[in-house]
């Protein structure tokens, strides 16, 4: 039985497995535009693609922050800093170094890192199943990584680059719970728009500072064009604005049950895109931390009950 003022309408079944699989594609598609494009250039062009798409529908959809409180533009700004900024450039640099399975596979562990920070920041509750989430992912990360084959995928420093997406991981954890922090009178959609509205000129400045040919944008394929307009459109516009929408409107287990197609999709279009080998160890190692998150979605479910 749905919950009272919840859907299951096939529309928002839809609007939530398609949010969750956008976000999925970003992993993959990290890879593509940190080997074309100069990685500070190529955030800031994903900060002003997404602050396209979704100005519209926070015009539309949402009070125009006329609801905001002060305090939560502080918040805003440190999740610009650490959501945007940290992941953003922790993602792409990780990316460039490791394969898209590998940052798929870590990128999967993202809900147990997100709960163990939650015990570790605000004192919330360990239980058996976050506790045995966060094992999971950790054992099933070691296992890709230490018993990965030759020739899985294009790699320069497979460790550093894991290293570099685990702690994008942890910047995507901050995301989640400084925007617990947030007052009720803004609303996710709003807290994205404004927070990639204030990463943008971070961007340029890092740009400036950091990228060897700042701006220059000649390396791109018309493939790399097309990866960077899709991971500002979709991952970072259209896909918030699909989940968020969805989240609305669907009872707790439906939105906790779609959160598995984000890295089942980050996984599979590693594969597609990348054209990366399938090799044993990745079956391992994803299922491992699959699992885990498995765990994650019944306690997410049993959390919303």
């Amino acid at each position: 039985m749905a919950e009272k003022g919840t859907s299951t309408s096939p529309l928002t079944i839809v609007q939530l497995l398609l949010g969750m699989a956008l976000f999925g594609s970003a992993t993959p598609l990290s890879k593509i535009i940190g080997a074309h494009f100069p990685v500070f250039t190529a955030s800031f062009l994903r900060m002003a693609i997404a602050c396209l798409v979704l100005a519209p529908f926070a015009w539309w959809l949402t009070d125009r922050f006329a609801r905001v409180q002060r305090s939560d533009w502080w918040v805003i700004c440190a999740i610009a800093a650490f959501g945007m900024v940290g992941f953003t450039a922790t993602m792409l640099f990780g990316m460039r170094l490791t394969t898209g399975v590998i940052g798929s596979t870590i990128m999967s562990a993202t809900p147990a890192v997100t709960a163990a920070a939650a015990v570790l920041v605000f004192g919330a509750a360990m239980n058996w199943r976050k506790a045995g989430a966060l094992v999971l992912a950790v054992v099933g990360i070691a296992a890709i990584n230490l018993l990965r084959a030759g020739g899985s995928g294009e790699s320069q420093a497979p460790l550093l680059g894991a290293a570099l997406v685990a702690t994008a991981v942890c910047f995507e954890a901050a995301y989640t719970l400084l925007s617990r922090k947030l007052s009720d009178g803004i609303s996710s959609l709003e807290t994205t728009l404004a927070a990639s509205v204030v990463a943008a000129p971070l961007f340029v400045v890092l740009a400036l500072a950091f990228d060897p040919q700042p701006f220059d944008l000649s390396g791109g394929s018309t493939g790399a064009w097309i990866a960077l307009a899709f991971w500002g459109g979709a991952t970072g516009g259209l896909a918030p604005v699909l989940w968020y929408n969805g989240v609305r409107q669907a009872p707790g287990a439906l939105t906790a049950g779609a959160m598995a197609v984000m890295p089942l999709s980050a996984l599979t279009l590693s594969y597609v895109l990348l054209g990366e080998a399938f090799h044993w160890p990745h079956l391992i190692g994803f299922g491992l931390v699959f699992a885990g998150l498995v765990l994650m979605i019944v306690e997410h479910s049993r959390s919303h009950e």
